[in-house]
This record gives structure tokens, sequence and C-alpha cells, in this order.
């Protein structure tokens, strides 16, 4: 599959977020304050998939704008990186009332609206943030508790990926022992975004999801948070 050149990605990306604006596949559509689309680099290698918009991010419209987005930025700045340097996305695009679990039907009309984030960005390394995402991109009920910190060669949305999960930040601000692990984990990003991306088909397959303006100027793109 060929790459997406920059510009026609940011254009196909701003074109995803205007027509999330309307969406109305799950009852969720009728509480939200704001679609919380995603934000970060429209070119990233690095791809960090959450599990929903909790209370600042719905009145935000950005991901991880809360203590956990916090503590994410401070371990990604111990490696060199920041949020310039990747996109950060939610399983879920919309508030769960009280940041309650997302049901399995919120996740199902969701998840093809997370594909297309993938497809279109083309990250080297999906990394999932909890239990969640890392269940929905694995395509397997194991827990983040035995898988996280191994990554696994993956094809999502027609490429290979290295997808790597670790524990969700929001659940290392409630446990120490996990944010001491959750620090090694992130440690190993530099290396792994270092190495050769898995070829397509090689990857073990994960069961696909089922199915403002142009960029003129800079006002859609800095509304939708691309770098």
């Amino acid at each position: 599959m060929a790459a997406i050149e920059p510009a026609a990605r940011r254009d196909m990306l701003v074109e995803l977020y205007r027509e999330l604006q309307s969406c109305e596949k799950c009852a969720l559509s009728a509480g939200r304050t704001n679609v919380v689309f995603g934000t970060g680099n429209a070119d990233a290698d690095l791809m960090f998939v959450g599990e929903a918009p909790g209370f600042h991010e719905d009145q935000q419209a950005k991901p991880f704008v809360g203590r956990a987005g916090k503590l994410l930025d401070q371990l990604l700045a111990e490696i060199g990186l920041t949020r310039a340097d990747c996109f950060i996305a939610n399983v879920l695009k919309c508030r769960p009332p009280d940041n309650r679990d997302p049901l399995p039907a919120e996740v199902e009309a969701c998840q093809g609206h997370l594909a297309r984030q993938i497809e279109l960005i083309e990250p080297r390394v999906v990394c999932t943030l909890g239990n969640f995402a890392t269940k929905l991109l694995t395509g397997s009920p194991q827990g983040i508790t035995r898988v996280r910190g191994v990554p696994q060669a993956r094809e999502l949305a027609g490429r290979g990926v290295f997808l790597y999960p670790i524990f969700h930040p929001a659940a290392a601000l409630r446990t120490p022992s996990m944010l001491d692990q959750l620090r090694a984990d992130l440690q190993a990003l530099p290396r792994l975004l270092a190495e050769a991306v898995p070829r397509s088909g090689a990857a073990a397959g994960v069961p696909e999801p089922a199915g403002e303006p142009e960029l003129v100027g800079a006002g859609a793109a800095d509304q939708l948070g691309l770098f």
C-alpha cells in the first residue's frame, strides 16, 4: 500500500474530523459537550490510543488534558519526546457518563473511526494505553497486566506495525507500582521506534473494525491540533 502524501493526509484527517462532529452512532452523542477526535502530529511514527475522554477532555475537545495527560507528558519528556512527536486518540470519541467503562456497543460504534485514523496517520508503533484499547486492537481477551511491555507485530489498516500495550496513565496515578512499570515500558519506546516495521502480511492479523474546511491557511489544522 502506497504511503499517503502529507498534504493529502491532513486534508483527509480534517474531513474525518468534520464528519465526526455530527456522529450519532451511539447514545453517547446525546450527552457530549464535544467530540474528542484526537490531536498531535499527523505524520507521527508513534500513536497512543487510550480508552475514552474524561470530563476535562470533553470540555476542551482534546485527549489527555487532565492529570493522566500531565503524567503522560512528563514520562514522554523523560525519553526526549513531546506531544508534537506523537498522535494521541481514544477508542471512544465521546465521554461516557461519570467516566464509566465503555460498553461493547459503544466500542463497536466507534471502532471504525479509530481504524480510519490509524489508516491515515500510518504510525510505525501503536501504543495502547490500558485494557480497552489493547483488547480492541489485539483482538484478544488478554488483559493489560499479561501483555504490557511486550511489542507485538501486527497488521492494522493494511500495514505492519508494532503494537505496544502499556498501562493507562490514570491507573498509574492510582497505583505507585504501576507507575514504575509504565515508566520502564515507555523507556523502551525510542528503541522500538528505531526498529524495522513488520512487513504487512508477515504480521499476525488483527480483524479490521467494521466498518475544518480544506486546509487553506491554518484554521482547521489549528482547531484539530495537527502539527
